[in-house]
């Protein structure tokens, strides 16, 4: 087994706890195991022994009722209470056969197997040469027998049956009271072997503790106080010699002690290298910050340059990105003023054709009309020669009259439509006029569109000349300002290196400062 003197203080307080939470654990069994075996006691003191008794005297008592019925109906022998006590005492044999196999299915003892088989021929005797007998004899009306019968057999076989009934009971309170004792003097067992486990839990963990305890101060070398307070002042850069008592070899307070020592030294040497440095550092910051003003005034005035051009050359392209899109909309407006007026000439043309057209129609309708009234005159001719024809030409003048009337509506339906064409022609005429207005106005505008164009092709091209001109003059600003911030980042990183040495100087000297060395290191 390893040295316990080699043990971690985890190890030591593992093995510790460790011990300790066995102990409990084989406590906690001991105490579940006696849990469990009182709780078995009890059940079977319920299951086996208080269900019994339950059901023995639910047993007696039906007899009991039994027996009071039979006297009932000797005093009241009308067949209305002999019927309705016959079916009650039937019911009550029923239960009590019932309540009799529960109680023989239980756990039973051997002295309770015994009295069980003296009981059962009582009980039998009882209901088989007593209870029936009798309820016979008062079924039939024989209630002088039915009385002897009660005197004879009933007092007499009811006697053993109680007798029995009774010892049952008694064993069933006797072993009860005998499992009662076994439990208590098992629990009584129980809670001495758990004061037992309990006072060597607090023996063995008192002792453990001590041990362990004495092991760390040695290792410490002194409290966890004085530890604290001895680090607190090396970490609040108290370094003077604070050992109060003798320190013990291979402790914590003795490493700390040479740790103390050889922080003594370090700081020292550090101190003294630290102020050369920053002495060294805030000459060359200074030259450095004079250097770095003087360049960024004159980078700054070729940034303010740079800036105005480039904002010129900003505000030119803009100009001609304006421009170049005012041409190219003024194109596209010329483009589709062309195609507006080649439509409307279009439409002029259309507009004639239909005029034409509807001219033609006109004419045709007047040739209708003028066959229309033709045929008119013709069927009132022949109206007048059938007139003059008499009898012999009566069909043929409702012919007649009936041409005559699909004239009349020829002709009102060519002089409406002659009607209709003439309007459609006088608005063909007025769009057409309005047409040609538009076509002339389309022209004008196309003729408008195409001088805008080219006056804007003039300004784009002046804006590219401008544009590239200061682009040029743009580039030679932007060299010159790059090699002026080139210069002065290159200064900048001077100055900047020379402020970082100087400030990581103070700041080392900060942090040496912090310390208190002892009298001798001091001086």
């Amino acid at each position: 087994m390893k040295n316990r003197k080699s043990w971690t203080v985890a190890a030591q307080l593992g093995m510790a706890f460790g011990v300790l939470l066995a102990l409990m654990l084989m406590a906690s069994l001991v105490a579940g195991w006696a849990l469990k075996s009182t709780s078995a006691s009890l059940r079977t003191v319920y299951e086996d022994r208080t269900v019994p008794l339950e059901q023995l005297g639910e047993i007696v008592t039906f007899a009991q009722r039994d027996r009071v019925l039979l006297m009932d109906m000797l005093l009241r022998p009308d067949p209305a209470n002999i019927e309705s006590r016959s079916k009650e005492i039937a019911k009550n044999r029923e239960r009590a056969d019932k309540r009799w196999r529960e109680y023989i299915a239980t756990f039973l003892t051997e002295e309770e197997k015994k009295l069980i088989a003296r009981a059962e021929p009582a009980m039998k005797t009882y209901v088989e040469a007593g209870l029936k007998p009798m309820l016979a004899a008062i079924q039939a009306g024989k209630l002088d027998e039915a009385r002897q019968l009660y005197v004879s057999r009933i007092s007499p076989l009811s006697k053993p049956m109680m007798a029995s009934t009774d010892d049952l009971v008694m064993l069933q309170v006797d072993v009860a009271k005998s499992e009662f004792e076994a439990a208590t003097r098992l629990d009584n067992k129980m809670q001495a072997s758990l004061v037992a486990l309990t006072t060597a839990s607090m023996l063995l963990g008192a002792v453990l503790a001590w041990q362990i305890t004495r092991r760390l101060v040695r290792q410490l070398g002194a409290e966890p106080a004085e530890l604290a307070v001895v680090a607190q002042r090396i970490a609040s850069g108290d370094l003077s010699n604070h050992a109060q008592r003798r320190e013990m070899p291979g402790s914590v307070m003795e490493d700390m002690s040479k740790m103390r020592a050889a922080l003594v030294t370090v700081v020292s040497t550090v101190r003294t290298g630290v102020d050369s440095v920053a002495t060294a550092s805030a000459q060359i910051a200074q030259g450095n910050l004079d250097l770095s003003s003087r360049t960024e005034e004159q980078a700054s005035s070729l940034q303010q340059t740079a800036a105005s051009m480039e904002q010129l050359t900003g505000t030119v392209k803009n100009s001609a990105d304006t421009a170049r899109q005012a041409s190219t909309l003024a194109e596209g407006a010329a483009s589709v003023a062309t195609r507006g007026g080649q439509t409307v000439h279009e439409v002029v043309t259309t507009m004639t054709e239909i005029q034409d057209s509807s001219r033609r129609i006109a004419d045709i309708i007047g040739v209708i009309d003028g066959i229309a009234f033709q045929t008119n005159i013709l069927a009132l001719n022949a109206a007048v020669e059938a007139a003059r024809a008499g009898e012999q030409g009566r069909g043929f003048a409702v012919v007649a009259g009936e041409v005559r009337a699909l004239a009349q509506r020829s002709a009102q339906a060519a002089r409406e439509i002659k009607s209709l064409i003439d309007d459609s022609v006088t608005r063909i005429d007025t769009g057409s006029q309005r047409v040609t207005q538009a076509g002339a106005t389309m022209n004008a505008i196309v003729e408008e569109i195409r001088r805008v164009n080219t006056l804007v092709g003039d300004i784009t091209s002046a804006s590219r000349e401008q544009s590239e001109g200061i682009g040029q003059v743009n580039v030679a600003i932007a060299q010159l300002d790059q090699a002026t911030q080139q210069n002065a980042a290159l200064v900048e990183e001077s100055a900047a290196a020379a402020a970082s040495l100087r400030a990581q100087a103070e700041r080392l000297s900060g942090v040496v400062a912090m310390f208190t060395l002892p009298a001798t290191q001091a001086a």
